[in-house]
């Protein structure tokens, strides 16, 4: 399902831009509304290297929900205090390719705060300095058991069966069951 010119999350770097990257959507988070009545909404993704906070601005986020699999194209990666968060740049695009199956760690969290980041990121961006795999973001590196995620849209209605099955509390993989999806207005889906 991963294609080359997708970045791991556990890659991305504050500063880092033209991020192209496929997750799945964990948490949706809250709505938060700015002084130019704008709408941002922040989701907790994954992918099977780790994962990271988003942010997109406006009507693509009012339509997903925590299961969907998605493609990211042309975001940037910022810090928003002390934590790395991934954006949608304003020429991105945010495209559904599914809601089924995909494996995720849970165990390596990008925007974790990190008071360093503070400090990186501003010279990230002035020096153009190292982003790339090898520069470290203060985050430690684990290396954890990946959680597997699966979802069935057959004979559920709506979100009323949603249902979580956690194998056992040490880092053994975790296993998730889905819902039913529903409408997802602008948001592109490859599913037919």
């Amino acid at each position: 399902m991963f294609t080359a010119d997708c970045t791991a999350i556990k890659d991305i770097r504050p500063g880092l831009k033209n991020i192209n990257v496929m997750f799945i959507v964990l948490e949706v988070g809250a709505t938060t509304v700015t002084k130019e009545n704008r709408e941002v909404r922040t989701f907790k993704i994954a992918d099977p290297t780790g994962c990271i906070n988003l942010s997109i601005w406006g009507d693509p986020g009012k339509h997903l929900i925590p299961g969907d699999i998605v493609r990211l194209t042309k975001g940037y990666a910022s810090v928003w205090r002390q934590c790395l968060t991934l954006y949608s740049g304003k020429n991105g695009d945010i495209h559904k390719v599914g809601d089924f199956c995909l494996t995720f760690n849970e165990q390596l969290n990008m925007s974790e705060p990190n008071p360093n980041l503070a400090t990186i990121a501003p010279q990230l961006v002035n020096n153009g300095a190292n982003v790339g795999p090898s520069s470290n973001n203060g985050t430690p590196r684990t290396q954890a058991n990946p959680t597997v995620v699966a979802g069935s849209s057959a004979g559920t209605s709506g979100s009323a069966s949603k249902a979580t099955t956690r194998l056992s509390e040490t880092k053994s993989p975790k296993i998730r069951t889905g819902r039913s999806s529903g409408s997802r207005g602008n948001v592109k889906s490859d599913r037919r």
